[in-house]
């Protein structure tokens, strides 16, 4: 583990620019609005930051919900079958309600599909040395693509003993019946070993700057 913290753990913005360009319609476009509104950047950042918690809370609502029902209908083994299928098309809607971009990101990745790019995984490493430290991990917004979009971020800890039927220890929490279904649909995972109160990963949100203006 990296013993460098990259970016501040508390709700601050970090300007990180992807070194993608925005087109002069857009630009133009947010700048008018906010002389319209006479919105400062400050303002933004902070609707930004709340509109993150909002959509991650709905995003976790949703998720925890099919599974508790996938799982009172099929049993953990077949939850899995259903998260397999059906946990990112969930993502995927609330993305598209809100046009924003989802994610659920880990170095420790059970499916393929979760693994971060650069910068989240330095926000990750962030976030692991805060756990290792004691610090209490706080949601974080950064400036991408020249300001235009803001990646925000929330670290998602196992909560309880019901995530520890699939992430926690094979013969212990997992029972073969579950193992088997895991190795079955996710070769390379490495999501399994954890405990209670350990950081699973985060979620990842790219909110393009526009549409938090129009909300304001």
């Amino acid at each position: 583990m990296k013993k460098q913290v990259i970016f501040s753990l508390f709700p601050v913005l970090v300007a990180c620019g992807s070194g993608e360009r925005v087109s002069k319609e857009v630009f133009e476009e947010v700048n008018q609005a906010m002389e319209v509104k006479k919105l400062n950047e400050a303002e933004i950042i902070e609707a930004a930051m709340i509109w993150g918690d909002s959509i991650s809370q709905e995003a976790q609502n949703q998720l925890i919900s099919n599974l508790q029902n996938a799982i009172s209908e099929k049993g953990v083994a077949g939850a899995i079958e259903f998260c397999n299928v059906n946990a990112l098309p969930i993502l995927q809607e609330v993305a598209d309600k809100y046009d924003v971009k989802i994610k659920r990101v880990s170095n420790q990745y059970r499916n393929p599909k979760d693994q971060p790019d650069e910068m989240e995984k330095r926000i990750l490493e962030t976030y692991e040395y805060g756990m290792e430290n004691k610090i209490e991990p706080s949601p974080n917004i950064q400036k991408i693509e020249n300001g235009e979009v803001y990646l925000y971020s929330k670290s998602i800890i196992i909560p309880g003993g019901l995530c520890l039927n699939c992430h926690g220890e094979p013969g212990k929490d997992i029972n073969d019946e579950t193992l088997k279904k895991l190795n079955e649909l996710y070769p390379q995972d490495q999501a399994k070993g954890h405990q209670i109160g350990d950081l699973r990963g985060m979620w990842s949100i790219k909110i393009p700057k526009k549409e938090v203006v129009k909300r304001m």
